[in-house]
């Protein structure tokens, strides 16, 4: 069964120009708690591979937040685009294929990297515990 979107291509377009990469709700709750736990970082670091969203220079460490539908978590908040599947699976694809390639980089040149998912945010005891465990690892 083929469905079909109820928006207009003017209107699409008007909504997806909407998605923002940088400083997303979630960047932003993670951003927040990781200065209010002491940390400096320098943002989104165009010299690192992958940009990151928080870089720790000193310390050689990295964070990614990551949202759960672009990046493919498989969560509960993850759903799976019902129309245009020859757009949406390659594009999703390379995303996730991209992730991996930045990440196995990053750590062959000594990084520490974190990924923090979208649906991970929410919890913040649990983010807090989790970011300073990361931190201290050598």
């Amino acid at each position: 069964m083929v469905r079909y979107d109820p928006l207009t291509p003017a209107e699409r377009s008007e909504r997806m120009s909407r998605i923002r990469n940088a400083d997303t709700k979630p960047e932003m709750i993670v951003r927040r708690l990781v200065h209010g736990m002491g940390y400096r970082y320098r943002l989104h670091a165009r010299n690192i591979p992958g940009n990151p969203d928080l870089a720790f220079r000193p310390r050689n460490k990295v964070i990614f937040v990551h949202g759960c539908f672009w990046h493919q978590h498989g969560c509960r908040q993850y759903r799976q685009p019902r129309t245009k599947h020859s757009f949406w699976e390659p594009k999703l694809a390379r995303n996730k294929a991209r992730d991996a390639e930045v990440i196995r980089e990053l750590r062959g040149r000594g990084w520490g990297v974190l990924v923090i998912w979208e649906c991970q945010v929410g919890k913040e005891a649990a983010l807090r515990r989790r970011i300073k465990r990361f931190m201290e690892r050598k």
